[in-house]
């Protein structure tokens, strides 16, 4: 497998950050325009040059968009293949009001996606997970909830999900991990997945990370060879950047099968 870049980015609907974002009144930046910062966007990305993205916080096609679907409009700019879905149940109230149901998860990439399906959790209000077989790799990316609760209960059926799949595998998202990585123990000891982000590197909020809310998780046959969280501030959360190759015992097995 050659060398793989993966970036993964809570983008806050392309809202921005700063004093003006909650001006007039508190949030209001959920509200306005986001075409100049989604501009902004596209260039970080088409600057860091990554084969996968993984977007959380989408605008799929409201007003705030000027009715464009964010990562439709990334993806025809940088020739990305893309996925992107409200993240919210099918069943769920927000489906039906108007803004929240234009808030999603996406997925971009520059190789071919062979197949993908949309899960959603039992619990929580951010429910979908986007799985997404490419050739060489298998993504999962997820928002998991606020609530500790129900973070548990989607993490256990997160692991059944993944246990399934055979080959390399990139679990990553917005995992709201409020009470420290140790909420990810069990969860990475029952998976066998490892934190690209091996020295615990914050990333929220942007502007002085305390927190490490974003995880990019990984089989054990895959290999990280650089991790980066670029001091970048188009959003409340900062990006993750994370290089893969294969492991050699993995292309080992490969080659004696």
């Amino acid at each position: 497998m050659p060398p793989l870049r993966f970036l993964l980015y809570n983008i806050r609907y392309c809202a921005g950050i700063g004093a003006h974002f909650h001006l007039p009144l508190p949030y209001a930046g959920y509200l306005k325009r986001s075409t100049r910062n989604l501009d902004r966007l596209v260039s970080f990305i088409r600057s860091v040059q990554p084969d996968i993205v993984g977007l959380v916080e989408v605008d799929s096609g409201s007003f705030r968009s000027d009715n464009r679907c964010q990562a439709e409009v990334i993806a025809r700019a940088l020739n990305y293949n893309h996925l992107v879905e409200t993240k919210y149940g099918v069943d769920s109230v927000a489906n039906r009001l108007p803004l929240l149901n234009r808030q999603g998860n996406a997925l971009l990439s520059r190789q071919p996606i062979v197949s993908y399906h949309y899960h959603y959790f039992e619990q929580g209000v951010k429910r979908l997970i986007i799985e997404a077989r490419l050739e060489e790799v298998t993504i999962f990316l997820v928002h998991l909830s606020l609530t500790y609760r129900n973070r548990q209960y989607q993490l256990e059926q997160l692991y059944h999900l993944i246990k399934r799949v055979n080959g390399p595998l990139i679990v990553a998202g917005d995992f709201n991990i409020l009470w420290g990585d140790r909420e990810l123990e069990l969860f990475l000891a029952a998976t066998g997945l490892l934190s690209a982000n091996n020295e615990g590197m914050p990333s929220h909020p942007s502007r002085a990370p305390k927190r490490q809310l974003d995880f990019i998780l990984h089989s054990r046959d895959l290999v990280v060879t650089d991790f980066q969280v670029p001091s970048v501030t188009l959003s409340d959360h900062a990006p993750l950047l994370c290089d893969f190759s294969r492991s050699r015992v993995a292309d080992r097995s490969l080659q004696a099968a």
